[in-house]
């Protein structure tokens, strides 16, 4: 016997719950950083000193955007390059976030904290 799906009743209860639109709790994401963002992230993972890649995994950003924003906080004078000398050739830089660097972070947090709900 063939039966066709129009011929099946529908069930009354469906199996799995299903609703038109669902509302979940935003939270942030990596996806949706702000500039501003972006740099106190940066500023946080070198405080204390921090390799250049170390940066770069922590902060999830590509090779391009860290110059870019390297380059930036040094100029503003929130964070500084310190050569390492290891004795291996082609040694990279340690950065370290300055006062001004904290100070940028705690303000960050700051308005955060008045932004938050």
């Amino acid at each position: 016997m063939l039966v066709y799906l129009w011929q099946i009743p529908p069930i009354e209860k469906p199996l799995f719950p299903v609703h038109g639109l669902v509302q979940v709790e935003r939270k942030p994401s990596l996806l949706h950083r702000s500039r501003i963002d972006i740099m106190e992230n940066i500023l946080h993972e070198a405080d204390g000193g921090a390799k250049k890649t170390h940066i770069m995994y922590r902060c999830n950003l590509s090779f391009r955007q860290l110059h870019v924003y390297l380059g930036f906080l040094d100029e503003r004078g929130l964070l500084r390059s310190i050569p390492a000398r290891s004795g291996r050739k082609g040694d990279s830089s340690i950065y370290e976030t300055t006062s001004k660097g904290r100070a940028f972070i705690q303000a960050y947090r700051s308005i955060r904290v008045l932004l938050s709900r």
